[in-house]
Formats: structure tokens, sequence, C-alpha cells
């Protein structure tokens, strides 16, 4: 990161969360946020902070504490669920809103999917 890069401060962090653009000054911070090697695990929490009023919600239901937590884990699963079944296109929208490439990638996946590529290649040919 260049000096001139910062961290979000956590107000600026909830509302990346919700989807708002950080500042030019912020894009590697942006960049290694979506592409670095614990992207995945960051965007699992990013994506769950969006819910957290409505989680809350759920405890204030009628009805005993034990099934209040039962639909409130419910929800939590159902958002992970949606939230990794739509990380790509989710994490393409963040990147080229900061002006970054769509299809940036982890330069660690990026090997390791060229090596398994070309292992391929030599036992099974080419043209297999």
């Amino acid at each position: 990161m260049t000096s001139t890069a910062t961290r979000p401060s956590p107000l600026q962090w909830i509302s990346y969360s919700f989807g708002r653009t950080l500042p030019p000054s912020m894009q590697d911070w942006v960049r290694n946020d979506l592409t670095g090697d614990r992207a995945v695990p960051r965007h699992l929490v990013r994506s769950m902070v969006p819910y957290l009023p409505i989680f809350a919600l759920g405890f204030l239901l009628p009805g005993p504490f034990v099934l209040r937590g039962a639909v409130v884990l419910l929800g939590v699963l159902l958002a992970l669920f949606y939230s990794a079944a739509y990380m790509e296109p989710n994490r393409a929208r963040r990147l080229e809103r900061h002006g970054l490439p769509r299809d940036l990638q982890n330069p660690k996946v990026l090997e390791r999917q060229a090596r398994e590529r070309q292992r391929y290649n030599e036992a099974h040919g080419k043209n297999a």
C-alpha cells in the first residue's frame, strides 16, 4: 500500500458494507479487501452488516427465547447462503464502482489455476 492509502474508519467501513464507494485514496485497501487472501470471509462478514437490524428485530418477536433464536439463526443462514451465491457478481460490481477491473483476481489464485491447468494438460494432453 502506498503512503497515501488509508484504511476506512469504522463509519466508512459500515457505509462500504451497505454499498457506498470509498474515496480513491483507499483503492489499494479495496483491492485487497475484494481480492486478497481472506476475501471470502471478509465478504461474508461484510454482507451480514446490513441485516443486523433485522436480526435484532427477530429477538423482539413474541415467544420463547429458543424460538426467537431459531428464527434469527434461520435468517442468518439464509442471508449467508445468498451472500455466498452472489459473491462473484457483488465483488465485480464493487471493483467496478471503485475504478478497478471487474475481472481482477487474487494473484495467488491465478498462479494456482495456471499450475493446475498445466498439470492437467501434461496428464491428459492439450486436446483432451
